[in-house]
């Protein structure tokens, strides 16, 4: 039987997916058992699909492409809206709510003011938004134009072509997304198994939980293309292995076996050299402080998730991470606010305050469109 619910497609940063009012969905229990909704989210975007592609339904066969927003008006003090963000796994009927999306974080306030959910007057507004998978607050600043998000503008966000608008992403108190604290087991960089073999990681926490390691270690310059990466499977082997063992140290699960779909990430870094970008030109290292390839479901992503550029820009500020020792050894005295990663799209600039021994805020710019609003068809 199919049913038809309200929905918009939105592009949120470097991400697409399916916005819903919790209005318009089956109310979840007491107990805020999902079960329901997953039927709902996996049919609208064609999962599990064995071929990977999503034809059957509005996914698009990638991770960054097969993502869900629920919002609603929020009833807390100070609080505009509510949001829960759900990963569709693209193969399998399973929706992942361990972590958010900053890519779409910032697509929140635009659907918002498209459903009705709120109203502003026209001019720069910062509305307050909690995300319900980490209890975290985030800001979001953006201009409003005859009652909507502004699109036009001239920020050129690395991955999507033509420019737009900005919205300013503002994390405040973003340690401990999903973990006891910023380090989650108190150490800056550590050594962990995988594939019989020992790593020097970093196990970072600062709105999304990450596992940062030198491309070197796992064979990798770190500077390849994505489908290079994907292709490799002794290094992409020895990433999933790594990333499981290293969300049981961060108390995430309490075996490698139990280890969330979506979290932690693994970023693989290095030091700064020329990569090539997927259209083709080259960056210059001189451009970027720290290339970074990010391994988020199985696959590379084409750009950084916006949680994980943030995350990235904290730990570029603690003392003695593996990103730390990479930019005072590459660009000593360069440490700051503010690090350039040299993604596969192209440079991400993301900011981070530190402040006694703890990371208060991160930020991040990105742009957010609607992109077609309607009706999407589910099979119960």
């Amino acid at each position: 039987m199919t049913r038809w619910i309200d929905a918009t497609f939105v592009r949120g940063g470097t991400s697409k997916g399916l916005f819903f009012s919790e209005s318009a969905l089956p109310s979840l229990n007491a107990d805020r058992d999902t079960a329901v909704w997953d039927r709902l989210f996996t049919s609208a975007m064609g999962s599990p699909d064995p071929f990977g592609r999503q034809l059957d339904g509005m996914g698009g066969g990638v991770s960054s492409l097969s993502k869900i927003v629920v919002v609603a008006a929020s009833a807390r003090d100070g609080v505009d809206l509510d949001y829960t963000f759900g990963q569709v796994s693209v193969t399998e009927a399973a929706v992942d709510y361990s972590g958010n999306c900053g890519n779409l974080s910032s697509g929140v306030v635009p659907f918002a003011l498209s459903a009705g959910l709120i109203s502003a007057a026209d001019g720069w507004h910062v509305f307050r938004l909690l995300n319900t998978n980490t209890q975290k607050l985030v800001d979001v600043g953006l201009r409003v134009v005859d009652g909507q998000a502004e699109v036009a503008g001239d920020l050129v966000l690395p991955g999507v072509s033509g420019t737009g608008a900005p919205v300013e992403l503002i994390y405040p108190d973003p340690a401990g997304s999903r973990t006891v604290g910023l380090l989650p087991t108190g150490k800056a960089a550590e050594s962990i198994t995988a594939g019989g073999a020992m790593f020097e990681v970093s196990l970072v926490d600062a709105t999304l939980p990450v596992v940062i390691v030198p491309g070197a270690a796992i064979g990798l310059k770190g500077t390849e293309s994505p489908e290079e990466i994907d292709a490799n499977v002794h290094a992409m082997g020895m990433i999933e292995q790594l990333r499981r063992n290293a969300a049981v140290r961060m108390g995430l699960c309490e075996s490698p076996e139990e280890a969330p779909d979506v979290v932690p990430k693994v970023a693989v870094v290095t030091a700064p050299e020329p990569t090539r970008l997927l259209d083709g030109t080259t960056l210059a290292a001189e451009e970027a402080d720290l290339p970074v390839r990010m391994i988020s479901m199985g696959q590379t992503h084409n750009a950084v998730p916006g949680t994980g550029a943030m995350c990235l820009a904290a730990a570029a500020q603690i003392p003695d991470t593996i990103i730390n020792r990479i930019i005072r050894r590459s660009r000593p005295g360069a440490v700051g606010p503010e690090v350039r990663l040299a993604t596969p799209s192209g440079v991400v600039t993301a900011g981070a305050v530190f402040d006694a021994d703890t990371v208060t805020a991160t930020s991040l710019f990105r742009t957010a469109r609607v992109l077609m609003r309607g009706q999407v068809a589910v099979t119960d």
